[in-house]
């Protein structure tokens, strides 16, 4: 069976935003009188994030979700361009190469959509396949890389993944809820790609795929379309429910390569939050090193939504060896993949 090898990874970033200047500058107005706000705000990890609209030039909150959609199309082709541009140099590879072009992302909706428009401005081939993965959530890098690599095996072909986040665009009216507080306070914009490709000499090798949804606690993280952009619901019951789940994901996926915790030299973990990172350590056994890029994408990226793991993987390039990557999200949902170097 041909492998199907990560060879290359491109990501942009919009403006960076200041936590602090964020709060200051806007959010301790909107949250005026929410007296957890700013401790939520100054603990959730992130140091500084991007984004496309910076609340303190630019009130979104009384936006209609149209005039969202339209500014997110705007805003994500150049960044959708730059992040896959870069991870085709980065692999040695030509637009024309590209087999399968597949798109996630839960921020922003348009027909046609960021795959026809960016192939066609990219120079991708008219018969290129394409794939749209829409409101998955967090975790939806992983099981558009599965896709993917799927293809890549099957067609012999190479493929790319973009994960293209614009969160803040959904920057919700002030309202004494401590969830928006929670996810206006983590969540950032980022646009990140992958090139997956057959039976390449370099690289990391799609190994294994895990997925596990605990449809019970399907009403703890929530994305819901409404007049006014999408609103996050975010239980803090979300890292219970991980914490209960995480140790058999990760042991089924080592398992089936004959592999143990131990022989992992990454760990590239979805920065949910802060609680999520310690929940994963804990169970996992991790030492705080382990999950140190983890820390550092949160703090200076925020949580970026899809693309957030990817720009995890990239913080663990250089490592030579086993690479466990995981993100969590709606459902409530856990998917892991194991990447093994070539």
């Amino acid at each position: 069976m041909t492998a199907a090898v990560v060879t290359g990874a491109g990501s942009a970033l919009p403006a960076a935003l200041d936590q602090e200047a964020a709060w200051d500058g806007f959010f301790a107005r909107h949250y005026e009188g929410v007296r957890a706000a700013e401790r939520i705000f100054m603990g959730a990890g992130v140091r500084r994030r991007h984004a496309v609209a910076n609340p303190i030039d630019e009130d979104l909150s009384g936006w209609g979700t149209g005039a969202r959609m339209a500014r997110f199309i705007q805003e994500a082709l150049p960044l959708g361009k730059q992040a896959v541009a870069g991870a085709l140099d980065a692999a040695g590879l030509a637009p024309g190469d590209v087999g399968l072009f597949a798109v996630a992302t839960c921020t922003g909706y348009a027909t046609p959509g960021l795959d026809i428009r960016l192939a066609s401005d990219l120079g991708m081939p008219a018969g290129l396949q394409r794939l749209l993965v829409g409101h998955m959530g967090c975790y939806a890098a992983i099981p558009g890389l599965a896709a993917v690599g799927d293809f890549v095996t099957a067609r012999s072909r190479p493929a790319v993944l973009l994960c293209c986040e614009l969160t803040s665009l959904h920057v919700q009216p002030a309202q004494r809820d401590l969830e928006q507080v929670v996810a206006h306070a983590l969540f950032s914009d980022a646009a990140a790609a992958v090139v997956v490709e057959p039976g390449a000499g370099r690289g990391h090798r799609l190994a294994g795929i895990v997925a596990r949804t605990d449809a019970s606690t399907a009403d703890h993280m929530t994305w819901d379309v409404t007049d006014l952009g999408f609103r996050m619901g975010l239980s803090p019951k979300v890292p219970d429910v991980l914490s209960r789940h995480v140790g058999d994901v990760v042991d089924e996926l080592l398992s089936a390569a004959g592999l143990r915790s131990e022989d992992v030299a990454g760990w590239a973990v979805h920065p949910g939050g802060p609680r999520i990172i310690d929940v994963v350590r804990d169970e996992l056994g991790l030492r705080e090193e382990q999950v140190a890029a983890s820390r550092r994408v949160l703090a200076e990226h925020g949580n970026c939504s899809s693309a957030t793991v990817l720009l995890v993987l990239q913080e663990l390039a250089d490592v030579d060896g086993p690479i466990v990557a995981m993100a969590f999200g709606p459902g409530l949902t856990l998917y892991a993949a194991l990447l093994l170097p070539v």
